[in-house]
């Protein structure tokens, strides 16, 4: 089921997850967790730096946070069935508006960052794959939030996030399969064009 207040939760519920994205941040071979801690260390820099103009804190984000997902496969796993019949070009506009949709999601939601802690509980290896698990401690409530990552050359990066048990990418999937199944692919790409726009419309109004 698809409602107005399902989709804000799992944009805030996201928004917090961004807080811990993975990316490979220059080392070699790091293991998963390695690369969480890095890269919180960054991202965590970035927002209590309020003497940098909003617009450059975001994109120095963006720079840090965009290189640590794939979202050609998260794009697959995310349209499921559909991706195998989307025609390349169509399967290109989803990957690059499934990345600006998350992008302005959370970037919006990590400008009211205040002083989240994060504990790093384990990792879990199997083979090319790896799942970290952390903990988000708020002032009112503590966040579990699961990262399924993959290894590609000598980076781990992610392909889904599973935060208090939901997954990301099966909540999409829902969505989007009922979206691509009234009214086809033009349709799921007008109602992401529109999401993006309402993102970046408070930016556009600061």
């Amino acid at each position: 089921m698809r409602t107005a207040k399902r989709i804000h939760k799992l944009c805030c519920q996201f928004a917090v997850a961004a807080l811990l994205v993975m990316t490979a941040g220059g080392a070699l071979a790091a293991e998963p967790l390695a690369q969480v801690r890095s890269t919180v260390d960054e991202v965590l820099t970035l927002l209590r730096n309020k003497s940098l103009p909003r617009e450059e804190r975001r994109q120095q984000l963006t720079a840090v946070i965009r290189p640590a997902f794939d979202f050609e496969v998260m794009s697959q796993w995310v349209l499921g069935t559909n991706w195998r019949k989307a025609s390349a070009a169509e399967r290109q506009r989803f990957t690059d508006l499934f990345a600006d949709l998350l992008e302005e999601t959370y970037i919006g939601k990590i400008d009211n960052y205040s002083d989240e802690r994060v504990e790093y509980i384990g990792q879990k290896l199997e083979g090319e794959r790896a799942e970290v698990e952390t903990l988000v401690k708020t002032a009112s409530a503590d966040i579990p939030i699961r990262y399924k990552v993959f290894r590609k050359g000598e980076r781990w990066l992610v392909y889904d996030v599973v935060i208090e048990e939901v997954s990301l990418v099966r909540n999409y999937r829902s969505t989007y399969d009922e979206i691509v199944r009234k009214e086809g692919f033009p349709g799921l790409f007008s109602r992401m064009e529109e999401k993006i726009r309402e993102l970046k419309a408070p930016k556009a109004a600061s």
